[in-house]
């Protein structure tokens, strides 16, 4: 068994993410299972979670579930760089806990940062200029 990997971002990948020297920053995977598998996947991810606990630059993670009998979960982690994910995904104790997920879950990962959008929410600067209005409209302000 393998977990299929689909790309949030049609303009970069998460690959091309992990390559980037930046952070901190936020992985948000999003993870969908058959109805049937969802044991099979929370047990996968809670064997993962416990391995990223332990390697270095992991912050913290928590998991969410979609409500009304969803069978999406969320999972919002944070590192202190991008390499530092890089670093655990590609080595070989993560390697072997991939075939532990079940055929049918398809995972979306995709690294973030916090923006800061003045009176909202705080953040570091990273090079994104929010306008100082609310209701963004005109997207290519951002940088």
């Amino acid at each position: 068994m393998t977990i299929k990997l689909t790309e949030l971002d049609s303009r970069v990948t998460f690959g091309e993410q992990l390559e980037r020297e930046t952070g901190p920053v936020v992985l948000i995977n999003t993870f969908n299972v058959d109805l049937d598998d969802e044991a099979r996947l929370l047990a996968a991810w809670t064997d993962d979670a416990a391995f990223m606990q332990d390697q270095p630059g992991y912050i913290s993670t928590q998991l969410h579930r979609g409500i009304a009998g969803s069978t999406t979960f969320v999972n919002i982690a944070e590192w202190d760089s991008a390499r530092s994910p890089r670093a655990a995904f590609f080595s070989p104790g993560f390697q072997d806990r991939i075939g532990r997920y079940p055929d049918s879950a398809v995972a979306t990962p995709h690294l973030f940062v916090k923006v800061a959008v003045p009176g909202i929410c705080t953040a570091e600067p990273v090079g994104i200029a929010i306008p100082e209005q609310r209701g963004i409209a005109d997207q290519s302000d951002l940088v």
